[in-house]
């Protein structure tokens, strides 16, 4: 989360969506809070509070994302209008939004609001990929979401976080590694919540499902430019066609093709709308080796041409 220009003291009207650039504008990449140099370390840890950053900027976060580190916004008190991806969502507390570095989301918040915002580097979040939780863990930044919590559930997170805050601020021998535990514990409370939310919606499959989900989610996140065929996920993940579809209907609601497709397309209407590249360039960038094919294959999932989607979102 970065933070906006300045604007007037005025309160936000509840109608008023989080701000976004226009479509033929470069969506903004920082680091931390319009801090255009790159984190340092594969082991960067960073944490303040909301407060802190967004109320001298009227509250209000513009669009823009992150390169090579993921967010967690963990709203105690207060809330948000949160756009994710361009979906305007309402994330009310107790709550926590989940950010991957590809997501472009803004904020506008509720005067007052109190939580925390977690940033952490890419290689620190996924290096337990040999643990036996990293599957639940993982799946919490396969997308930018927003995860309602329940009060029992989000007091051990905020009691954690705020543990981490304290952490950070101290020169303690044994911090870097403290910070660590504590935010893992932290991720693994959220996970937990998100993980039996989702095997209610699955009709209570077991938590070797969502790891074998999240594989697939994660593999796709890595492989959808290359157009990879469904054979060849089947073979890295060593299931069969018939085991990952069924997989993915029970997690994701559709065929595991589908959801390669639409990660595919959300990256196109990303591009659409924030790169300020022609749309041949985006295509190829998307692994297309036709841009004709490219306009004809997304016109017939949107019913719109590239051009007319951007259009649209000026």
């Amino acid at each position: 989360m970065t933070r906006a220009n300045a604007m007037p003291d005025k309160e936000p009207t509840p109608t008023r969506r989080a701000a976004r650039p226009r479509a033929n504008q470069d969506i903004p990449t920082f680091s931390l809070y319009g801090e255009a140099g790159p984190a340092t370390g594969a082991e960067f840890v960073h944490i303040e509070d909301i407060r802190s950053r967004s109320a001298p900027h009227d509250w209000e976060i513009d669009a823009h994302t992150h390169r090579g580190l993921f967010q967690i916004v963990a709203i105690a008190e207060g809330g948000a209008e949160v756009s994710l991806d361009g979906r305007a969502l309402t994330a009310a507390p107790p709550v926590v939004v989940t950010l991957p570095p590809a997501a472009v989301h803004a904020f506008r918040f509720r005067r007052g609001t109190r939580g925390h915002v977690l940033t952490i580097a890419e290689a620190l979040l996924f290096d337990a990929a040999g643990d036996a939780v990293a599957g639940m863990v993982q799946e919490l930044f396969l997308e930018a979401r927003v995860i309602a919590l329940d009060e029992a559930a989000m007091r051990p997170v905020l009691l954690l976080l705020d543990q981490v805050a304290a952490e950070f601020r101290s020169e303690a021998p044994g911090r870097t590694a403290l910070v660590e535990w504590l935010l893992r514990a932290a991720l693994l409370h959220i996970a937990r919540a998100h993980l039996a939310a989702s095997r209610a919606h699955a009709g209570g499959r077991g938590p070797g499902h969502a790891a074998r989900f999240a594989a697939f989610r994660t593999l796709v996140e890595a492989r959808y430019r290359e157009h990879w065929p469904l054979s060849r996920y089947c073979a890295a993940l060593r299931l069969t066609e018939g085991q990952l579809n069924r997989l993915a209907r029970r997690l994701g609601g559709h065929s595991a093709a589908e959801l390669i497709q639409q990660r595919l397309f959300l990256e196109a209407r990303r591009r659409l709308i924030h790169v300020a590249a022609p749309i041949a360039r985006i295509a190829y960038d998307l692994g297309f080796q036709d841009p004709a094919y490219f306009c004809r294959i997304f016109k017939r999932r949107t019913g719109m041409t590239p051009s007319a989607f951007r259009r649209s979102h000026e």
